[in-house]
């Protein structure tokens, strides 16, 4: 049985998810403007994953007797200064992201809910790869230092990632 404090901490995630996935849609909605598709793709990626997790905890939240509920979210941010700055804020939105899966994991662990611990252990070690993503990424802008042939070759690269879907039950 899941309790009430878990389901409402779970809805609200799962609302945190797709807002989340609102703020790298209107990411690459910037990198489209500034004519980087690869980034723009890499971003479109992310939009899935976070829309896959969502699902994912909103069948949770189902399957284990409770009450998905979706919550309103606000307007994402809209404008950015570079890609650095993009990506900046995105490994920024990231931490905040792991942060709250730990309170989940620790609400979880404390209510003694093994069944949550088990489903919320996959997005644990999810934000391990979400940040070091983001940070590699970071870590190659500041290489390059604006540098447009750099950039170019960073968003080539990105134009590589697919979106992988995962179970979400």
């Amino acid at each position: 049985m899941i309790s009430q404090k878990l389901v409402d901490a779970l809805n609200d995630q799962i609302a945190f998810e797709i807002h989340s996935a609102l703020i790298y849609k209107a990411m690459q909605a910037y990198f489209e403007a500034e004519d980087f598709p690869g980034m723009a793709n890499w971003m479109n990626v992310q939009f899935q994953e976070e829309l896959a997790h969502a699902e994912k905890m909103f069948n949770f939240v189902c399957e284990a007797g409770g009450r998905a509920k979706m919550l309103a979210m606000t307007e994402p941010q809209n404008d950015y200064s570079s890609p650095l700055n993009v990506f900046e804020t995105a490994l920024a939105h990231e931490q905040i992201v792991t942060s709250r899966i730990n309170d989940l994991m620790e609400l979880a662990q404390a209510e003694k809910n093994h069944a949550a611990q088990i489903f919320l252990q996959w997005f644990v070690t999810e934000q391990v790869e979400e940040e070091a993503s983001a940070g590699l990424i970071i870590k190659k802008l500041k290489m390059i230092e604006g540098d447009g042939r750099g950039l170019l070759m960073i968003d080539q690269e990105l134009a590589q990632r697919v979106f992988t879907p995962i179970a979400t039950n």
